[in-house]
């Protein structure tokens, strides 16, 4: 630390409905790295022409745009790097971060190629034909090599969640969770965090998701939560679930079902996909669910095949959500049925109610064996038939709400001829 000067790039938000705005977002990312070291513009270590350099890469025009060239955006972080080494007489070491969110918004917004040119460049130039380079580390969900935006690259080692080196570095381990624990006084809340945030396992070690046991932890200590929260689904959008959802076939949901219970499924895992392959082949998904940290490994590999399980409850949590939201899709799309089991329960027809629901519930993934706590099994059921019911939007629907000297689990009103109704 402290050694070589250090450039720190997340691509992140290098995104747009069109290439322009992406291109735009990329070169504003690049600039304003390049403005936190303003001292170069008057370093006595430059020429006048590489002075001339750093200004093109930080210039803006009227409207606060970076104005820097398509051209020099291509040579940008070498050009940054180049720089840098001159100004120390060091050599640089640069940091990219989520290298494939670029690749995967310009896939869905249909300008893939174009991006996939302009990064193969920018890439190559700062981490091939380099001179001023110490080394490089660049992350990211999917491993892109066959994509050949790294075709101009070489002598590159790629770390991924099977390999044992580097292992410890993907999250917290079960000692340092502990002594984070004790630390804060938080012991008491072991058992809660390994139920929700452990389950990951990178190579053959078993990993906690740093994100959620710090943020747990922070909100425990100002006594604002009392139980495990859901911290993922603020930082994901769970896109690659509903997608999932939406292409499985009956095998694939008797998978779901199985691994929401607490088994396995044994999957080929494929961990150089391009953007292409993803929709290719619903095998593909799976692999992408392994590397985006929805399953992770359980054992060790099993000749080509990994054994994926559901990590931990915050993530099956998520499975459930999203399954409730693609049931409450399916549900509204078809009218025929949602019409005749409302006018069911208008009617105070139990077995119809009950067939209706039924009914409903064959298109569902199955949690009648899921092994968690009786109360979760309820809430689940619960909120399926809140979702149903809800759709109607000439209905009042509440949940739990007070009865008389108790609460009723969901309650309905319903007004015929001027009058409410309520069941």
């Amino acid at each position: 630390m402290g050694k070589y000067p250090v450039i720190f790039i997340t691509l992140k938000g290098a995104t747009g409905a069109h290439f322009t705005e992406a291109k735009a977002m990329l070169r504003r990312m690049i600039a304003k790295e390049a403005m936190r070291f303003q001292f170069l513009a008057q370093s006595e270590k430059l020429t006048e022409m590489e002075h001339s350099q750093y200004q093109a890469l930080i210039n803006i025009d009227q409207t606060g745009a970076f104005t820097m060239s398509d051209e020099l955006l291509k040579d940008s972080i070498q050009t940054l790097s180049q720089l840098l080494q001159k100004h120390y007489g060091q050599s640089v070491i640069i940091l990219i971060d989520e290298y494939d969110v670029p690749l995967d918004k310009a896939y869905h917004s249909g300008y893939y190629d174009a991006m996939a040119e302009l990064l193969r460049v920018l890439f190559g130039n700062a981490f091939k034909t380099n001179d001023s380079l110490k080394f490089a580390v660049l992350t990211g969900c999917l491993r892109i090599s066959k994509e050949s935006i790294f075709t101009r690259l070489n002598n590159f080692k790629v770390y991924t969640l099977k390999d044992v080196r580097c292992r410890e570095y993907f999250g917290f381990t079960d000692i340092e969770v502990r002594q984070m624990l004790a630390y804060y006084g938080l012991m008491n809340q072991y058992d809660a965090i390994k139920e929700w945030y452990d389950g990951y396992l990178f190579g053959n070690l078993g990993i906690y998701c740093p994100w959620d046991v710090i943020n747990y932890c922070s909100d425990l200590r100002d006594k604002s939560v009392t139980e495990p929260q859901n911290y993922w689904v603020n930082t994901s959008s769970n896109d690659i679930i509903r997608k999932f959802l939406s292409r499985a076939n009956a095998t694939t949901m008797n998978e779901i079902e199985r691994l929401m219970n607490g088994d396995s499924v044994r999957k080929r895992i494929h961990q150089e996909l391009t953007y292409r392959d993803l929709d290719a082949k619903l095998e593909n998904l799976w692999s992408v669910l392994f590397t985006t940290g929805y399953l992770t490994q359980r054992s060790a590999q099993d000749g080509d095949l990994t054994e994926l399980v559901i990590p931990n409850r915050e993530i099956q949590w998520i499975f459930v959500q999203q399954i409730c939201e693609w049931f409450s899709e399916k549900t509204i799309s078809n009218t025929d049925r949602l019409e005749r089991f409302c006018k069911a329960f208008e009617a105070n027809d139990a077995a119809a109610v009950e067939r209706g629901f039924n009914d409903f519930l064959g298109d569902m993934i199955s949690i009648r064996d899921i092994s968690v706590r009786k109360n979760m099994k309820e809430n689940f059921y619960h909120g399926m038939l809140l979702g149903i019911l809800g759709n109607r939007d000439d209905w009042i629907v509440c949940s739990n709400a007070e009865s008389g000297e108790g609460y009723s689990d969901i309650s309905i009103e319903i007004r015929k001829k001027g009058d409410w109704h309520h069941y």
